[in-house]
């Protein structure tokens, strides 16, 4: 298993993790199997948002013994409120519900307190402004909760909690076709048939920069979504027109800026370990440049997917990692400090391109890689 740096909490989390969706599955006697076979292949990172206390129950049941394994993600104003679920901003009704649920957790703290479901602006502002984000920074210094989270769809949204300086981990739905959606306050966008039906090109920026700030400001996403609820695996689901396999979703959303891990929603031992595959697979089982090229219904025409088809260079630049920095720079009227450093830290630069263009020939997206370098050396100094 390969483990990454949860954005700057210190935490070092598995890059595959769990979603909860098949906790409930055959009487929520799915939870411990799961986390049986977790904690045997390395995962040490789950997902809690449903509010159902008996999935809640059988999670701090597979969870004894062995509490110091995983590190839990799990959601605030995610209630059970008259037999079913409720996203609430009522404080007495959040702290009822965060009570219940580390009761039925059975432990002391969550390592990091999502802030559940916040798709609208005006959402984002009565969290802000209202009683539930003080009550959640409250939590995280009596050590109830160690980082402070935030899940959503809306890349306008997730942007603005990530420039407020209160989150340090974000829930977000990444996957190539969503990532061509521009901001909604409406989930069901993401997948209507109709929103791909004319022709799209290319990342809504206001993702890519979402992406990118959350990499400069030490932000750790966490992803859902990554198979698109499943359709992005089937032809004749897929809003691209065209199916990728497991390996692929999981490597496009592990190969964006600041992701961190991605949530698999596993409803079986078997589906787990399926996605668990992505860690022993080949680079061309992962590759998914050439799929996205191909797809009918999406081009990525001129966008650096950083997919690396452009190595091998003849003068041994890291051109993906270059490419990012420069993006990463971009994204700021000042280049960052930490971007700098890491870009110093590369054993060649973009300075060195000696402009032969044999990576251009093998870019799948048609990308000016000429062009990216040069200004990379004007940015970078180097």
């Amino acid at each position: 298993m390969n483990y990454r740096n949860l954005g700057s909490t210190g935490l070092k989390i598995s890059e595959i993790g769990m979603g909860c969706e098949g906790f409930g599955e055959d009487g929520c006697q799915m939870a411990g199997r799961l986390f049986d076979f977790a904690e045997k292949n390395g995962i040490n990172y789950f997902d809690l948002y449903t509010s159902n206390p008996e999935v809640r129950r059988a999670v701090g049941k597979a969870l004894e013994g062995r509490r110091d394994k995983f590190i839990i993600q799990s959601h605030i104003c995610s209630v059970w409120k008259e037999g079913q679920y409720k996203r609430t901003r009522d404080l007495d009704e959040v702290k009822k519900g965060f009570k219940e649920m580390m009761a039925l957790l059975q432990t002391d703290f969550v390592d990091v307190g999502m802030i559940h479901y916040v798709d609208s602006m005006k959402d984002w502002e009565t969290i802000v402004n209202g009683p539930v984000l003080p009550y959640v920074l409250d939590l995280k210094k009596a050590g109830r909760i160690h980082h402070v989270g935030l899940s959503s769809h809306n890349p306008q949204v997730a942007l603005a909690a990530a420039e407020s300086g209160f989150i340090e981990v974000l829930m977000f739905s990444v996957n190539p076709c969503y990532d061509l959606q521009p901001a909604s306050e409406d989930v069901e966008e993401l997948w209507k048939d109709e929103n791909y039906e004319a022709p799209l090109v290319n990342m809504d920026p206001q993702r890519q920069r979402l992406y990118e700030i959350c990499q400069q400001r030490g932000i750790g996403i966490t992803v859902m979504k990554a198979f698109g609820g499943g359709d992005l695996l089937e032809e004749t689901m897929s809003p691209a027109g065209k199916a990728l396999t497991v390996n692929q979703c999981l490597h496009y959303a592990l190969t964006r800026p600041g992701a961190s891990s991605a949530l698999v929603g596993a409803h079986s031992v078997e589906e787990l370990e399926t996605s668990l595959a992505y860690e022993e697979a080949a680079e061309e089982d992962k590759d998914y440049a050439l799929a996205f090229a191909s797809f009918p219904n999406i081009s990525w025409q001129g966008h650096c997917m950083y997919c690396s088809h452009c190595a091998p260079c003849p003068k041994k630049i890291d051109v993906a990692s270059v490419t990012k920095f420069l993006n990463l720079a971009k994204a700021q009227k000042t280049v960052p400090e930490t971007v700098r450093e890491h870009y110093a830290l590369l054993p060649h630069h973009a300075g060195e391109c000696i402009a032969c263009g044999v990576c251009e020939k093998r870019c799948p997206f048609g990308v000016n890689i000429r062009e990216n370098m040069k200004k990379a050396e004007e940015i970078f100094g180097q």
